[in-house]
């Protein structure tokens, strides 16, 4: 899941700069609203004056409140409370928003919303305040987990936006906010549909903003979320290629092998190795298997003792084995032996103990061949157990005990899958006994 992508609420910035500036703008907007009629078409609010009593004591109150005083505060905002029946809508909307202020602070987050719904009830107030106000909501509400009420908060605002702006674009930030709530509803199309076009918003302007990192991953786990790999891929090069996270150049590798451009797959975690990107114990499994896949079995081998020797990974049965399978794949049979020897005595089956058998069988060390296929078959629970009887076979027949040798050879025959192999080598054991013996009589 993406994270809340939520940008930061600037609640005591607002609640300063309305309570500073009330007084001004009340008073320009009073006296200036017939010459405003004259030059725009659209309806201009008559907003009340904030009166300086009002806003003496608010300005207490938030004095109170950045001492960290919030129960003084509180009083003071409960004094100017009883007095509200003779107090405007702006002075109302404004201790509203010094109420949702301080609860914010104090982490009461429900009292805030409650608050600032106060704010946005209290009409007429300067649009710019309702907007701001609208906006605050939409994040507390997108924090609280109310993704229905943050679209609902965002939209309002957006309904003003175009009474005074028509035409005027939605701003990306309403987007990106309108994107995140979608997501949490699971509603991936119109997620992906608002956060690229907010992605596309800011890319395209000329401003010489960025794009924020975390727009990018929500875009990508939307596309995720809809099944869309290329597009994933094509986020993830634009991460990689911007921010040049570790985290990204192995999720894009990550999703090249999920396309099945496991070249792509390979160099693009190579050059995440190269710059030391590939750290925990899971990436370089992953990389090791990768150059085992790519037939490059010594960059596995290699890598994968490194994170053993590191402590990245643990020297339990499955990276022992796949660790002695590189050696062994690299022709390193010494180094592959020992390592599977380990392997083979953490394993609950027999399996392990076979392919050593094996193993010794190529470096043609008989009776090592010979005692680690008997612990196979001891151990048991062996795919196919004729091998390891065939194995036997084998290396009896080189130790010059031709007796043993036909009598595993025989057991070898008992299964399907080493039976046609087992009963060609008897042929041939039983061949060479009858060589033998016939030099014996010539010879006696």
């Amino acid at each position: 899941m993406a994270k809340n992508i939520l940008s930061k609420l600037n609640i005591k910035t607002l609640a300063t700069s309305l309570v500073m500036s009330g007084l001004l703008l009340s008073t320009m907007q009073s006296s200036m609203v017939n010459a405003e009629e004259a030059k725009v078409e659209r309806k201009t609010k008559r907003v009340p004056t904030l009166r300086s009593k009002v806003f003496d004591q608010l300005s207490r109150a938030q004095g109170l409140a950045d001492e960290g005083k919030q129960a003084e505060a509180f009083e003071v905002l409960d004094e100017v409370n009883e007095k509200s029946s003779s107090m405007n809508s702006y002075e109302l909307a404004m201790m509203h928003n010094f109420y949702g202020f301080i609860h914010y602070e104090a982490e009461n987050y429900d009292a805030a919303i409650t608050a600032f719904e106060n704010v946005v009830k209290q009409q007429p107030i300067p649009e710019s305040f309702e907007q701001a106000t609208l906006f605050s909501l939409a994040q507390l509400h997108m924090m609280r987990g109310n993704f229905d009420q943050t679209i609902e908060k965002i939209e309002q605002w957006e309904t003003i936006q175009l009474a005074l702006f028509p035409g005027k674009e939605i701003p990306a930030k309403n987007l990106v906010l309108k994107a995140q709530a979608m997501y949490q509803k699971q509603d991936y199309q119109a997620a992906s549909e608002y956060i690229n076009a907010a992605i596309k918003q800011v890319e395209t302007n000329d401003l010489g903003f960025q794009v924020d990192e975390q727009w990018y991953v929500l875009q990508r786990a939307a596309y995720y979320e809809l099944k869309q790999p290329e597009q994933v891929k094509n986020v993830l090069l634009k991460l990689v290629k911007k921010f040049e996270a570790p985290k990204y150049w192995i999720q894009l590798a990550g999703m090249y092998g999920e396309l099945g451009l496991e070249d792509k797959q390979l160099a693009t975690m190579e050059i995440a190795e190269q710059k030391g990107f590939v750290m925990t114990g899971s990436e370089m499994f992953n990389l090791a298997q990768l150059y085992y896949y790519h037939q490059i079995p010594f960059k596995s081998a290699a890598l994968m003792q490194k994170a053993l020797d590191e402590g990245k990974l643990a020297e339990d049965e499955r990276n022992l084995t796949f660790l002695a399978q590189s050696w062994n794949f690299a022709k390193e049979t010494d180094k592959a032996i020992p390592v599977m020897l380990a392997a083979a005595k953490l394993s609950k089956d027999g399996e392990l103990y076979a392919q050593l058998g094996q193993m010794y069988l190529n470096m043609e060390q008989w009776q090592e061949a010979i005692d680690a296929s008997r612990l196979a078959i001891d151990k048991g629970n062996l795919r196919n157990e004729g091998m390891a009887h065939l194995v036997m076979g084998m290396a009896n027949f080189n130790n010059g005990d031709y007796n043993e040798a036909l009598n595993e050879l025989a057991k070898a025959q008992k299964f399907d899958g080493s039976r046609s192999m087992a009963t060609q080598w008897a042929k041939f054991v039983e061949g060479e006994m009858k060589q033998q013996d016939t030099y014996a009589s010539v010879l006696n």
